[in-house]
């Protein structure tokens, strides 16, 4: 194959751990986050240091302490390294809403992931990252959760594994 061809083909595979890592965060699939690591990768989020096989529970069990959750990543750059190597960067956005009491209030947090990557097998997964929090800003509370104003769409409510909604990929 051509090499063009195939770095293209590496590079949108990693993209798509990417993806993966964020939406199987939201819709709280622990088996779909833990594919998107190798379990030996070294994990530093600054609250965990260690290997991933010990970091995706911890982090599950973070994501389940919201009602509502939501990661978006973005501006994701790939440095191919070699064949089965790789580094990347992008930043990402993240929400995260709790009912507290009858009130709804959350976190907006923004910040960056540093990432190693390695194809293994064929297949390309997080081998060791570093998240940097650039900032945090409390989102405004809601006394009933709901959207208001006249465009009022539904919210899905996630509070645990298995949604019906929920379509793996």
């Amino acid at each position: 194959m051509d090499a063009a061809l195939q770095h293209l083909l590496d590079k949108q595979a990693i993209s798509e751990v990417i993806a993966r890592y964020s939406r199987t965060l939201d819709w709280l699939d622990d088996d779909g986050q833990a594919q998107c690591y190798w379990p030996d990768a070294d994990i530093d989020y600054g609250f965990f240091t260690g290997k991933a096989a010990e970091f995706v529970p911890v982090v599950m069990e973070i994501e389940r302490a919201s009602q509502r959750r939501w990661h978006m990543l973005s501006g994701l750059q790939i440095k191919l390294e070699s064949d089965t190597r790789a580094i990347g960067e992008c930043y990402g956005l993240a929400a995260g809403v709790r009912n507290n009491d009858g009130q709804w209030s959350g976190n907006l947090y923004g910040g960056r992931y540093l990432d190693a990557f390695e194809k293994r097998g064929g297949e390309w997964r997080i081998s060791r990252r570093n998240y940097v929090m650039d900032w945090s800003l409390p989102l405004p509370s809601q006394a009933d959760g709901k959207t208001v104003g006249a465009f009022p769409l539904p919210i899905l409510e996630i509070i645990r594994s298995g949604h019906p909604a929920y379509r793996p990929m």
